[in-house]
């Protein structure tokens, strides 16, 4: 897929922000062809020479570019030679979905094993251990806490979960 495809795609365009913030944006949205060293990037997009390398050194940490070194003969300098990677854009994506449902059934699990009480004051949720610690009653404003409910929770957890297993093809029976 090209990079022109992959960057009018909104899903790709949120990741990038996430990852690169709106500083870093620019940098994300405009990838060259072939290399280019952080100072062409900075000068390019007018933009500040520290933001175009964090956004690259983001890049490179999510596998999503690479770079080369020159070593300048005369000087010693070394000049930074950037090439975006965005063909690993999807499988990224799918990793953070992986991780993503791994959480949701982690939290499910722990929704579906613990009771809760509520504060309707101040709205503030309680394990029953810290609930009874506290007599039934919010630490905070001293109203009685009232046994929760959260059946509409673990169901929004599975729909969602229900989702991402459709999405990644995982076999919910597995």
């Amino acid at each position: 897929m090209a990079f022109e495809d992959l960057l009018e795609d909104p899903v790709i365009q949120k990741y990038l922000h996430e990852l690169v913030g709106p500083k870093g944006m620019p940098v994300a949205a405009a990838p060259p062809d072939g290399e280019v060293t952080d100072e062409e990037l900075a000068e390019e997009l007018d933009l500040e020479l520290n933001d175009v390398r964090r956004s690259l050194f983001i890049l490179y940490e999510n596998d999503l570019a690479t770079y080369r070194r020159l070593r300048d003969e005369d000087s010693g300098w070394l000049t930074y030679l950037w090439t975006f990677e965005y063909e690993n854009i999807p499988e990224n994506l799918e990793s953070e979905l992986e991780r993503l449902h791994g959480a949701l059934e982690e939290r499910r699990e722990y929704e579906r094993t613990h009771e809760f009480y509520l504060c309707e004051i101040c709205s503030i949720r309680f394990e029953f251990g810290e609930a009874m610690d506290f007599g039934f009653e919010c630490p905070e404003c001293g109203t009685p806490m009232d046994a929760m409910d959260n059946d509409r929770l673990v169901h929004a957890m599975d729909e969602r979960i229900d989702a991402l297993e459709d999405e990644l093809n995982i076999d919910a029976e597995a």
